[in-house]
């Protein structure tokens, strides 16, 4: 550090030191929301020549709660000032408090985190569950936001003074006891970064197995369903399985295909998820161990950046029984996720997966988020958190966006 460094440092330094001995007023103006009241409780405080510290306001239900920390006025002022804010919070029939101290607000511990609570609904008991266990891992809420009341209720709570990761574990563990669904990441300017999410399709993007549909038409739903669910427990391996499922549908005519492709339902939320995560500058992928006949479809009826999966061989318009190409099984799709990331050039852990089964648990752990959508029971232990409400787009509440956002988003994109 340089002689000009050190001595802007130390002055810094010192100048917050002399600040936290500075008296200081708390103005808490509280009652029914109007407008005006802000810039009627600054005027009101201009007249004395106080200089702004901080400043909250929390509008709920049409009954504000506006704070501001003040310096406090010159000597022989602060009786008058008290009189003439209170008396102006009578004028507007609103309600004073003012309360005398030193500085500012406390520093926050070290390690912030981001608690995203989803319920549906969102019980007091639960709330109260998580923010007692944030007490007992020794972290202080700092603040409380909520990002949407339907479909689901989301809140996020700002956290301090404990590392993200024993505070994941906690909050995980309650949430399950719980019957709610909580995220944990670390604050920070990184949220607001490019990203790149990858997701899972079958029971994921889409409600639907594709190779259970493609069986229904060969008229061996039943025997492909129930390799499919041991599979999807780690029963069996996914290659093995898929070997065998695939070998089900030899003979099957090739316009099959376009009849599946048809057949295919999104899951709830999975476009409004996409055209938000699109709008804000993230690219969007899918991996699956399903068939390239269906997400190459899929990747152009929704804008995906990318899209990998397994082919389904056809010779003389006939499914031959067998897949070609490389196999994406769970480690091919963390593979995959890793080799998106390079080519979307983010790094590793600005990446968000999405999957519900054994296969995707590589890929959930490699991303820098990963999320567990109404998934198996091994996943959702394995998993950074879990959403266990059948409402894809609540994925974007754990990155911060609201619903109030997504809807004027979509709103403007319709004018």
């Amino acid at each position: 550090m340089s002689a000009s460094q050190t001595s802007s440092h130390e002055s810094s330094e010192s100048s917050e030191s002399e600040s936290s001995d500075v008296p200081t007023l708390l103005v808490k103006i509280f009652g029914k929301d109007r407008p005006g009241i802000t810039a009627g409780l600054f005027d009101t405080l201009a007249a004395y020549s106080v200089d702004v510290v901080d400043i909250e306001q929390v509008v709920t239900r049409g009954r504000m709660v506006l704070c501001a920390l003040v310096t406090a006025p010159p000597r022989g002022l602060d009786g008058d000032l008290r009189a003439t804010v209170h008396s102006w919070a009578e004028s507007v029939k609103m309600q004073a408090e003012i309360i005398s101290g030193l500085g500012d607000n406390r520093p926050r511990g070290l390690g912030r985190s981001l608690v995203t609570v989803l319920g549906h609904p969102l019980t007091a008991e639960a709330t109260a569950a998580i923010a007692a266990r944030i007490t007992r891992s020794g972290g202080n809420i700092d603040r409380i936001f909520r990002l949407a009341k339907y479909p689901v209720t989301a809140v996020e709570f700002a956290v301090s003074g404990v590392e993200t990761e024993p505070l994941r574990t906690a909050l995980v563990t309650e949430a399950a006891v719980l019957g709610v669904d909580v995220a944990v990441v670390a604050a920070g300017l990184h949220r607001r970064a490019q990203r790149l999410v990858v997701m899972d399709v079958d029971s994921t993007l889409i409600q639907d197995e594709v190779i259970e549909l493609f069986a229904a038409h060969a008229g061996c739903e039943e025997q492909v369903a129930e390799v499919t669910a041991a599979a999807m427990r780690g029963e069996l391996d996914f290659e093995q399985s898929l070997h065998a499922r695939v070998a089900l549908l030899e003979g099957l005519d090739a316009s099959v295909v376009d009849k599946v492709r048809s057949e295919v339902r999104l899951t709830p939320g999975a476009r409004t998820l996409i055209r938000t995560l699109k709008r804000l500058g993230f690219q969007v992928g899918v991996v699956s161990g399903g068939f390239t006949q269906v997400t190459d479809d899929l990747m152009e009826r929704l804008g995906l950046d990318f899209a990998q999966a397994n082919t389904l061989e056809i010779v003389d318009g006939k499914l031959t029984g067998r897949v070609t190409g490389e196999i994406v099984d769970r480690e091919g799709k963390a593979r995959l996720l890793r080799r998106f990331a390079a080519e979307a050039g983010v790094p590793l852990s600005q990446t968000v997966a999405i999957g519900d089964g054994a296969n995707d648990l590589d890929m959930l752990n490699a991303a820098g988020l990963g999320v567990a959508f109404n998934a198996k029971p091994v996943v959702r232990q394995a998993a950074h958190t879990a959403v266990n409400v059948p409402f894809l787009d609540t994925v974007l509440y754990l990155l911060g966006i609201t619903r109030e956002e997504v809807e004027a988003a979509d709103a403007h994109e319709q004018d």
